[in-house]
């Protein structure tokens, strides 16, 4: 691996993560092209239905594309969607070389480009920084290699594990510089999950309250889709998380639907067991409306049916440096954990601070 395509395919990457909070449901994907080791055009993929990141680095480097080496952070698409192909533009431009980091998870992509470009002589490399890559687009990657979304699960706890005092006093726990970091969260999401009851409770608004100057992006921030789990319908028709900018989605049973006052533009059916929601059956629906990370805030029991029916990909948890005691609410509700085997295994992947708070941020493992 030569040092130039890794310095390069960096230089690919960090142009990629600046489409963090504007491309969805598309992927991250940033591109730079290089003639005989100099930079000569660099594009990102800025919003879903505009221009790819290959078209605009090709478009700065004009002719000298030609003869050049393309270093892309997904493979090149193949087939015409919003935009023509860009295996094609960079074949068009006559680009002697493409190093990718990795290949498309799209079946309608998945190594089609890479043959193509192939095809035509280009000489082909792909694999380098990988895992960075990945990285970049976890949820589009979970959602085309298994159908749903990745799933976080945000939590603020005191320094002894607990979320809201026994009468469901929970704000604040955390300061203030937490607190705007979860918006950065929410802002880089798809949807944001939470329950009927965080709902009845706190009255969230579940929204993204930053500015475009704020995200360092240009044009509208984007406003994740607000989806609450409420199989009985329970939800206030007030309720803020109805009511402000943006789309909502209610998920309830069939049988609540069949009596109702809540209009029916914003309610989606799923399957039921035991008279809750089947959440399995959730995350395919919510795949199916091209959801790629699902950001989750909510309390113990739903926090806590997500984690058993093993749907949770990552924690981010903020602990502030505070005691509530023993009759305050606990993170989770995890009935049947009775013996130390039936531990839920994490894996740290970043421990900070965010001004007075701690964020440790974990992967859920396979169980012990």
């Amino acid at each position: 691996m030569k040092t130039l395509d890794i310095k390069l395919m960096q230089q690919a990457l960090r142009l990629a993560a600046k489409g963090t909070y504007t491309t969805a449901p598309n992927p991250n994907v940033g591109c730079v092209i290089a003639h005989q080791g100099r930079v000569v055009g660099q594009g990102w993929h800025q919003r879903a239905g505009q221009a790819h990141a290959e078209v605009l680095a090709l478009a700065q480097a004009g002719a000298q594309a030609c003869g050049a080496t393309a270093y892309v952070t997904l493979e090149p698409c193949s087939h015409t969607g919003k935009t023509p192909p860009c295996a094609d533009a960079l074949i068009v431009a006559g680009v002697k070389r493409v190093v990718v980091a990795m290949q498309d998870p799209n079946p309608l992509v998945a190594g089609k480009g890479l043959e193509k470009l192939a095809q035509q002589g280009i000489e082909v490399e792909c694999g380098i920084l990988s895992a960075q890559a990945r990285a970049l687009n976890l949820g589009f990657i979970q959602r085309m290699e298994q159908g749903r979304p990745f799933v976080r699960v945000k939590l603020g706890m005191s320094l002894d594990g607990r979320t809201a005092m026994a009468s469901g006093e929970s704000q604040w726990i955390t300061a203030e510089a937490a607190r705007r970091d979860v918006q950065f969260l929410r802002a880089g999401s798809s949807a944001i999950l939470t329950g009927v009851d965080t709902v009845i409770a706190d009255n969230p608004s579940m929204n993204v309250r930053l500015s475009s100057d704020e995200l360092g992006i240009t044009g509208a921030v984007r406003q994740p889709l607000r989806v609450v789990v409420d199989s009985r319908l329970r939800t206030p028709l007030d309720a803020k998380i109805i009511t402000l900018p943006g789309q909502c989605w209610l998920v309830t049973g069939e049988q609540a639907i069949r009596q109702t006052s809540h209009d029916r533009g914003y309610l989606k059916v799923v399957k039921t067991r035991q008279g809750h929601i089947d959440l399995t059956a959730l995350m395919r629906l919510l795949a199916d409306a091209q959801i790629n990370l699902l950001h989750v805030e909510a309390g113990s029991h739903l926090c806590g049916a997500l984690l058993q029916a093993q749907l949770v990909d990552e924690m981010i948890l903020y602990v502030a440096p505070v005691i509530m005691g023993d009759d305050a609410r606990g993170l989770f509700s995890l009935p049947g954990l009775t013996k130390m085997q039936d531990r839920i295994p994490l894996s740290l992947s970043e421990v900070r601070n965010v001004g007075h708070d701690l964020r440790i941020r974990a992967r859920v493992s396979n169980r012990i």
